[in-house]
């Protein structure tokens, strides 16, 4: 146990600082590109991870030269928190539970869903919990906390809040299931975004939840190795479908505020759509266009957002 906390301790000081050197190169690059007004935007890591966000800011500056956008890639709980400091002007995020409390407190704005793919359960390949055989993802979970008790398995969390966190807690609760670090040494925590949680699972031989783009970004990369997509091997559970929201930061004023605007409208747009769509990495689909899907995308954000939210990160 000592070893397991002591191993995230030093893991998540290493990649605190690779994320903020990352960000603050990925940051420069973007404002070099010019632009009178600043649009500052916070931002899930798996939109910008895999590469998403900088194929549409490319787009977006084709049509509007004037305006410079800033994306802050965190996970969505410090998203939002930073929409709710006033310290960005729009907001992309996933974890439609902790959304709803900030549109209640009066932080968030103009609701617009633009995308969605799915999490998937990813492990080691010789999957000693057996999750390739679950029918459901909550069996899935089961499978793994069983195998992890008897000392066949780890699971690696986020444990940041982020809008994938948020997610594996609810399949926990809906498995019957409470799993905590320190108190379950097979439960592990890393802190961090989720192409760092991948990277901790390849290296620990774990399983953990992630959405299907950075996973498949990733391996398709070859930085990670050990890992496989198990679950799910055919039809997708309800409750592994992955909304992405747009929202307007209520007090945001002046250009940026009509910058803002110009954007959510943009991510909507016939050609922001088509982009989305047509966006692969290694063969793989990493997410679907919002417009003119066959999924009551509403209704599944509606859905999602009645589920409690971790206390953790109320």
């Amino acid at each position: 146990m000592t070893g397991d906390h002591g191993f995230l301790t030093r893991r998540r000081l290493l990649l605190a600082l690779i994320g903020l050197s990352s960000a603050a190169a990925a940051l420069s690059t973007i404002l070099s590109l010019g632009g009178s007004i600043l649009l500052r935007v916070s931002t899930t890591t798996s939109l910008y991870d895999t590469g998403l966000l900088e194929e549409l800011a490319r787009l977006f500056r084709r049509e509007h030269p004037d305006i410079a956008v800033q994306f802050i890639p965190v996970g969505s709980g410090r998203a939002l928190r930073l929409a709710a400091d006033r310290s960005v002007c729009a907001v992309l995020v996933h974890a439609p539970n902790l959304e709803k409390l900030y549109v209640e407190r009066g932080v968030l704005a103009d609701h617009t869903i633009f995308a969605f793919n799915h999490f998937v359960v990813v492990g080691p390949v010789e999957d000693p919990a057996g999750v390739r055989y679950a029918a459901s993802v909550v069996e899935a979970f089961r499978r793994i906390a069983w195998a992890g008790e008897r000392g066949r398995a780890l699971f690696v969390s986020r444990g940041d809040c982020s809008g994938t966190y948020v997610r594996e807690r609810l399949i926990w609760r809906l498995a019957g299931l409470d799993p905590r670090p320190g108190r379950d040494s097979w439960y592990l925590e890393t802190g961090s975004g989720m192409a760092s949680t991948l990277r901790v699972a390849d290296e620990r031989r774990a399983y953990t939840l992630s959405d299907i783009g950075t996973f498949a970004k990733l391996y398709s990369e070859g930085a990670i190795r050990s890992l496989r997509l198990l679950y799910p091997h055919g039809s997708v559970d309800g409750i592994l479908y992955n909304v992405y929201s747009a929202y307007l930061v209520r007090g945001c004023r002046g250009e940026e505020l009509r910058a803002a605007r110009l954007f959510l409208e943009f991510l909507v747009s016939p050609k922001a759509q088509r982009l989305i769509a047509s966006f692969r990495v290694g063969g793989f689909t990493l997410f679907h266009p919002a417009v003119g899907s066959s999924l009551n995308l509403a209704r599944l954000w509606a859905m999602l957002a009645s589920e409690p939210t971790p206390r953790e990160c109320r």
